[in-house]
């Protein structure tokens, strides 16, 4: 094995993917826009959720409820009527609809339990399932309060201090940033690296290889080391620039620290993604074959739901993905400042399965190549 054939190589596979451009748009919008628009979209808290009331009563306690509905959680209610209610829900403009009865406050006054209806569209599942919570409490609060002639917080029996850490905001945003970064690093190094492979095949450039003085290993290391540096350096820019620059994301821990992480997670990813397309004939067959292996890679891995949350034999199976220990390592260095001291043990799990998927891959495109 030479080192001059494969840094000639990859040359060539860099000036592959400059003519791909395809490829490059896909790269860019991965590590930009992609993570912009995924950030923003991840809060599942509640946020300017339409709101319709019906009022009845036309009564202080009425009014009071709905005056308990402002922003950011609310938009200003709409004042309807009972008419227009099933048709707002139906076209889709109001989320949460109240409906006070008539004599909702005289009941109350003479000690009965007057019902309010709340019609919720249940289509925006999440704003549905916080919501109704929401509009629950905020009316129980504001009943509460009528009944009692004053305004004011129960004292509980005991003070719970909260001290929120890594994350005081509780800003779902920050960690929907690094778990998309995290996405887009196995996504894209995966697909490069299988992409270069078949395009070799589709162009017949493979043949032009063979009758050259290169080993499989020198082909199949410049494959590895052009693609994984791409994302190596897409994945720099993104966390500088977006995560932390455009998007204010903290960034707690050591970066160079993540990307020599991340260098031993694109060796793996880029040795899976060389033997997926060996097991392909085309790319279609190849995006088959990468929606098989890429989602379960990207739910399971603890990245979109915490491991102890799931079965204990996934937990054991998922072990061997490259994935679970990427993903707390990004997690313990960019959110909670770890040190190799801490995340040591998932380098040395990326680069033994790095390395038996390397042997894997490899063997296989000697296979490939007869």
């Amino acid at each position: 094995m030479r080192l001059a054939n494969i840094l000639q190589l990859s040359i060539k596979e860099l000036r592959g993917l400059a003519r791909d451009p395809m490829l490059l748009a896909l790269v860019v919008y991965a590590f930009t826009l992609s993570v912009y628009t995924a950030t923003k979209a991840i809060p599942e808290t509640l946020n300017r959720a339409p709101i319709a009331i019906v009022d009845e009563d036309q009564s202080p306690v009425s009014s009071r409820i709905i005056t308990a509905f402002y922003p950011p959680y609310f938009v200003v209610p709409r004042l309807i009527s009972q008419y227009e209610m099933d048709s707002r829900m139906d076209a889709g403009l109001d989320t949460f609809a109240i409906d006070i009865p008539p004599n909702f406050q005289r009941d109350l006054l003479a000690g009965k339990s007057p019902t309010i209806q709340l019609n919720v569209d249940a289509t925006r599942m999440t704003q549905a399932f916080t919501g109704g919570g929401y509009v629950q409490s905020i009316v129980s609060s504001e009943v509460g309060e009528f009944l009692n002639h004053y305004r004011g917080e129960t004292a509980a029996p005991v003070d719970l201090v909260l001290r929120a850490r890594f994350n005081q905001e509780l800003n779902k945003g920050w960690f929907g940033a690094i778990n998309n970064i995290i996405s887009s690093i196995t996504m894209l190094s995966i697909v490069l690296a299988g992409a270069a492979l078949i395009r070799e095949r589709e162009h017949g450039t493979i043949e032009h290889l063979l009758v050259m003085p290169v080993t499989p290993v020198e082909i199949m290391l410049s494959k590895i080391l052009s693609m994984g540096l791409v994302v190596l350096i897409a994945t720099a820019f993104s966390l500088i620039f977006v995560i932390r620059g455009w998007l204010g994301v903290p960034i707690e821990g050591s970066i160079p620290l993540f990307l020599a992480g991340t260098a031993l997670q694109l060796f793996a990813t880029t040795c899976l993604g060389i033997f997926l397309a060996t097991v392909a004939g085309s790319m279609p067959q190849f995006g088959l074959l990468l929606m098989l292996v890429l989602l379960p890679l990207q739910m399971l891995s603890g990245g979109t739901t915490p491991r102890e949350s799931m079965p204990q034999i996934i937990q054991d199976i998922m072990l061997a993905a490259p994935n679970t220990h990427f993903v707390m390592l990004a997690q313990a260095i960019l959110f909670r400042g770890a040190g190799l001291d801490v995340v040591w043990p998932q380098f040395a799990a990326l680069l033994a399965i790095g390395s038996i998927l390397f042997y894997l891959a490899l063997r296989r495109f000697r296979q490939f190549l007869r």
